[in-house]
């Protein structure tokens, strides 16, 4: 398998301004690293500041262009403080990841779920998505080439069981993605999704293991799914290549769900 060096160089971002959303580790840190190999100068933001500045840190060192900053999606005064220190750093957006979100709901049932949890995980992973849009539209449109990816979950394509918040939730960021491309291609903005399959990294390590099987049991490529597989078709949505698509999801799970 390729490495985040050589796949990034398949895709030529060279002096584009991209903003990730829970960039710190995870996706979100592998999609920062092949945005900084692939030439774009990066911010990103996280709840988890300590995680943030060590990414940025490593990166730095290695010559790329990225700059952590702190973001919390519950926090509406958060997304728009992360988006003027993004701007400041980066003079211009031109990409928006929506990556940023929690699960807190997995291994209950329906029935067990507290109201709170949906609320939170709503909170995040919808209403952040939808803020985060709409405060970074004005300056997507501005560069001539704005795209904005939202990052679902095949979850929601499936309907995995025992995890009914966080489903729900990319279900929406689903919908969401195909109301703001009609909205935002007024503007000359795509919106896209991916919606990765289950994926080898930390927020995953608390999914059992009979599920992790039944997801490479049921791909076409049975193999595990690992964060480079999530952002080359990241990066190709972001891309010139991609400039003609727009509200459109791409599952990206090995053919466990195939549209």
């Amino acid at each position: 398998m390729a490495n985040t060096t050589q796949r990034a160089a398949q895709h030529n971002l060279t002096g584009r301004r991209v903003l990730v959303t829970g960039g710190a580790r995870g996706l979100g840190a592998a999609f920062v690293t092949a945005l900084a190999y692939a030439g774009a100068q990066v911010a990103f933001g996280d709840v988890l500041d300590e995680e943030g500045r060590a990414l940025e840190a490593r990166l730095t060192a290695a010559g790329c262009k990225v700059h952590f900053v702190p973001l919390d999606l519950l926090d509406p005064g958060s997304i728009e403080a992360c988006i003027a220190q993004s701007i400041a750093y980066l003079g211009g957006l031109d990409g928006l990841i929506n990556n940023a979100a929690i699960t807190n709901s997995g291994g209950k049932t329906a029935s067990e779920l507290a109201i709170g949890t949906w609320d939170a995980v709503m909170n995040v992973n919808v209403r952040g998505t939808w803020l985060m849009s709409r405060a970074a539209l004005a300056h997507l449109s501005e560069s001539g080439c704005g795209s904005i990816v939202n990052i679902a979950s095949d979850t929601a394509l499936w309907g995995a069981p025992k995890l009914l918040a966080y489903v729900a939730s990319k279900g929406a960021v689903i919908a969401m993605t195909r109301s703001l491309a009609r909205e935002f291609g007024e503007q000359g903005v795509t919106v896209n999704a991916i919606a990765p399959g289950l994926t080898e990294v930390e927020a995953t390590a608390y999914v059992p293991a009979e599920r992790h099987a039944y997801y490479q049991k049921g791909r076409a490529l049975a193999r595990a799914q690992v964060p480079d597989d999530v952002s080359g078709p990241v990066l190709f949505l972001l891309s010139d290549a991609a400039r003609f698509v727009t509200g459109q999801l791409l599952p990206v799970n090995g053919g466990f769900v195939m549209n």
